[in-house]
């Protein structure tokens, strides 16, 4: 266990680099974590960790605003350390992994379901775009966890009951954002006239993975319309989310594939590295992005596809996540007719791409993340018998 002494500035009032912990049993990977993480200014190294148990211990001495963490780790594994630093020392932690194949899909989802905000790839010899791509990637990333205040409980376990709840004050950019449409408190009783809804699309991003389990769970095996979910999510993780979401919801959940249709009833998560189209009778195709685009998947190309062809039978849910994307596809969706759902500003990881919807007048209603999947379910008309509806 390494422990720093942060550089002056860190002390000072405003300026105040964000402060990350390095967990890692490789020294190479440290000193590279610890290079890429210093290198863009803003962002200081205050202790490494060789193991989960140093980690707990490092993180509940320092206190740091950000852990960086392998999950393969000596004496205590990367799943279990998160679980317990999010028992004692509530802390933002990115996961990054050098493999994204088999079982590390599965511990990367376990991961998240223990109160990660984020997980990511490690660089290997064929990084796409180079190290210097990944490093301001990674730095990025966690700036943005740095702002994130988490609030948990010890029973994050995947598979042992609801995961952990992550609750902030998020910001977008530096300035608070007014809200434009009504929010409702949590249990507040909601007035919502069931509709024809064929399609439901969910956008998520930073903390979504555990907002996203805590939406599906809220709806039935024989829920009448299809859902669509798009999250931000590192390539080759995609994979192991839609397999823990499989497990914990009572609706089938897989990854979407060129050419299928989406069907009632079930999950679709739109797969990493192309934009998820979805085109008249419900068949979807996957497209390159525009060099300009910055998420991929986007939210805004699949909400606006699904504006243009299922309108106002549809409804459209913004979740937790950084940033703006979503927010126009939104107001295309609400004003082709669709019913639009932003996650509340004190239940959202990252209040950012909900607010920027409130802002353009693209949601139609704020709920804290507990009532979106009921209202969501309460909205959706159950198919009659004989598949009318």
């Amino acid at each position: 266990m390494t422990v720093v002494q942060p550089p002056a500035a860190a002390a000072s009032g405003s300026g105040e680099p964000v402060t990350v912990v390095v967990v890692d049993d490789s020294a190479v990977q440290r000193r590279f974590a610890r290079a890429a993480i210093e290198a863009g200014g803003g962002l200081t190294v205050i202790g490494e960790a060789r193991n989960g148990r140093d980690a707990i211990a490092i993180v509940e001495r320092l206190r740091p605003q950000a852990v960086l963490m392998d999950l393969h780790l000596p004496v205590m594994n990367g799943i279990e350390a998160i679980e317990r630093i999010m028992a004692v020392r509530p802390t933002p932690i990115i996961v990054y992994s050098a493999f994204v194949d088999g079982a590390d899909r599965d511990n990367a989802a376990a991961a998240l379901a223990a109160g990660a905000v984020d997980v990511m790839e490690k660089p290997g010899a064929d990084s796409r775009g180079g190290l210097e791509d990944y490093a301001e990637s990674l730095r990025r990333r966690l700036r943005v966890a740095g702002r994130v205040k988490v609030i948990t409980h010890p029973r994050g376990r995947l598979g042992g009951g609801a995961p952990t709840t992550v609750s902030t004050r998020g910001l977008v950019g530096s300035s608070h954002v007014v809200s434009a449409a009504p929010v409702r408190p949590p249990g507040c009783s909601l007035e919502l006239s069931p509709r024809r809804v064929r399609v439901v699309a969910i956008g998520a991003s930073t903390g979504g993975p555990q907002a996203l389990n805590n939406v599906l769970a809220e709806l039935p095996p024989d829920f009448a319309a299809a859902v669509v979910v798009v999250q931000h999510m590192a390539d080759g993780f995609i994979e192991g989310l839609a397999g823990w979401l499989d497990t914990t919801c009572a609706l089938p959940v897989s990854v979407g594939a060129n050419g299928r249709r989406l069907m009632p009833g079930t999950v679709t998560i739109a797969p990493s590295g192309l934009n998820f189209i979805v085109h008249d009778q419900l068949r979807v195709t996957m497209h390159q992005p525009p060099p300009s685009q910055y998420h991929v998947p986007g939210i805004d190309a699949t909400f606006m596809s699904i504006a243009d062809t299922v309108g106002r039978e549809a409804v459209g849910v913004l979740l937790t996540g950084m940033g703006r994307d979503g927010a126009a596809g939104m107001k295309c969706l609400r004003d082709a007719g669709a019913f639009t759902i932003a996650q509340d500003e004190e239940t959202s990881a990252v209040y950012g791409m909900p607010a920027a919807a409130v802002a353009i007048d693209a949601a139609e209603l704020q709920l804290p993340l507990e009532d979106i999947g009921s209202a969501v379910r309460r909205l959706t008309r159950p198919t009659a018998p004989g598949g009318a509806s």
